[in-house]
């Protein structure tokens, strides 16, 4: 399969890694290195069998997660007396996710006070008129997208799957046709409606793809109310989905 996707929302291995320590609930000093090394290779397969583009990041931080899996499986007197006093992959690799973390929520802190303050400086609504409520919704990234999509097909995806499937009579050109038009009639939809109609494995994945491909042109942007919550489809008002 020739169709690649390439999206603003997809950061790097460090904001995976960070998602699956969020999924376990746990700090970040007491995540379980073998399970998240399982969960981490699953979503890397699950990228690559859709020929999402990976930047190099993603293939060394999971050499290193091997390497940490596999120390961890050896016996204390297996372990080479060089190795032994070489720095321990683990806690340096923790120790970049805990600086990272720290930055991204001083990032977050910074763009809340951001909002924060172009809503102190909003034209006040004129007297009587009536306030619409908005729902505050955080940005779902693609981990979220790839995680409601992997339930949504029962299983791991290998790239023969995807490359069959894909042969099917449903096509991701038509399936991008059919979002817009949907999103021209509802202002947003629930990532589960969107994909509960699909009839076959192959729709579901062109489908999949058709949404990412207007996530990276900025016609779409997804939501969700909580963590791992119900994920919503919006129509983004900046792009060009009212326009087209």
């Amino acid at each position: 399969m020739s169709y690649k996707v390439k999206l603003q929302i997809f950061e790097g291995p460090l904001d995976l890694l960070l998602y699956l320590v969020k999924q376990s609930r746990l700090e970040i000093t007491q995540i379980p290195l073998a399970q998240v090394t399982d969960q981490y290779l699953g979503y890397l397969q699950m990228m690559q069998a859709l020929d999402l583009e990976i930047a190099g990041e993603f293939l060394v931080i999971a050499a290193t997660l091997i390497q940490i899996k596999s120390r961890m499986l050896l016996p204390p007197e297996a372990v080479g007396s060089e190795e032994a006093e070489e720095p321990d992959p683990a806690q340096e690799l923790i120790r970049r996710l805990q600086e990272y973390a720290r930055f991204k929520e001083a990032a977050e802190f910074l763009s809340r006070m951001e909002k924060d303050r172009f809503v102190q400086v909003a034209r006040p609504a004129p007297e009587g008129a009536q306030v619409a409520e908005t729902e505050e919704l955080a940005e779902a990234s693609l981990f979220d997208l790839l995680k409601v999509f992997s339930n949504f097909m029962a299983g791991s995806v290998s790239r023969e799957l995807v490359h069959e499937i894909l042969k099917d009579e449903h096509t991701v050109e038509e399936k991008t046709t059919l979002l817009r038009d949907l999103l021209r009639d509802h202002e947003k939809l629930s990532f589960t409606e969107l994909f509960a109609a699909a009839k076959s494995k192959g729709e579901i994945v062109a489908t999949f793809l058709a949404l990412l491909e207007l996530i990276r042109l900025k016609e779409v942007a997804v939501r969700q109310s909580q963590v791992f919550g119900e994920i919503l489809i919006l129509r983004n008002l900046e792009g060009t989905v009212a326009s087209r």
